[in-house]
């Protein structure tokens, strides 16, 4: 559910104080046509948009659905005034979302070349105020949310344990979190994975290690522990990681870095 304080907010930013340009009378209609291929997102951002200036708004195609250049995923009738007031936010969100769902198929599609296991994961790198947006893009490309927030998991990373130590910093917060909530570890070299474990990790974080000392870290792991690998990973070196038998790859690209899909609003 978007909040309609949020929509507020986007077009408030947009259409300014003194809008003249939107100031067109009459009933109009209105389409969004996919200029490029990709994987479809953030349409139920643009029917709130839409929803919330009262046009009539409908969907022709769904979260997740590959879609193809020329093709037509929403369309829309109401006054042509609210109609154009909301076109450019509604059009933004969507290719934000669209861009962020189209990279995380590409990454997944890789991933699965090499193992079919393997998670393709976000970060907490996203654009403030559009968190659900983003991560609704992710799992619409196939891909794993990881934490929504901080209160998903415990993660305690380098900062942790250079002022506490990783044993200490482990035991510190397992007598602090509910019996529900894991705890990742973060090490930076393979022999730490096996000292993560011992000391209570649920989850290791392996940060900006190669394939090669990936595989070396998660050798000895049980298999009731996840492996993550985490650090300047890109989509082009999925396949690389993959191919270690790691159960996820983290991928902060996804959101910060993904290019928006080009749609066209078309009038009339």
């Amino acid at each position: 559910m978007i909040q309609t304080s949020r929509i507020e907010q986007w077009l408030r930013e947009d259409v300014g104080h003194h809008d003249v340009t939107n100031q067109v009378p009459g009933e109009t209609s209105g389409r969004l046509v996919a200029k490029e291929d990709g994987v479809v997102a953030g349409l139920d951002a643009s029917v709130a948009v839409f929803d919330y200036l009262d046009v009539d708004v409908e969907t022709h195609a769904d979260d997740g659905d590959r879609i193809e250049v020329g093709d037509t995923v929403l369309t829309v009738e109401g006054s042509a005034r609210d109609l154009l007031r909301g076109e450019r936010v509604a059009v933004n969100l969507a290719g934000h979302a669209s861009g962020i769902a189209t990279l995380t198929r590409t990454a997944v599609d890789a991933a699965r070349e090499m193992n079919d296991e393997v998670r393709i994961a976000a970060t907490r790198k996203t654009t403030p105020g559009l968190r659900g947006i983003e991560k609704r893009a992710v799992v619409a490309g196939g891909g794993d949310t990881h934490r929504l927030d901080l209160s998903h998991m415990v993660m305690i990373k380098d900062n942790h344990i250079e002022e506490m130590g990783m044993r200490p910093a482990i035991e510190y917060f397992r007598d602090r979190v509910s019996f529900p909530t894991q705890l990742e570890v973060e090490v930076e070299y393979p022999a730490d994975a096996q000292t993560a474990v011992e000391a209570g990790a649920d989850i290791v974080l392996l940060d900006n290690m190669c394939p090669a000392e990936i595989e070396q870290a998660i050798e000895p792991l049980p298999d009731d522990v996840l492996s993550e690998a985490s650090g300047g990973i890109t989509v082009g070196d999925v396949t690389n990681y993959a191919e270690t038998g790691v159960d996820i790859i983290s991928i902060g690209q996804l959101t910060h870095s993904a290019p928006t899909l080009d749609y066209s609003f078309k009038t009339g």
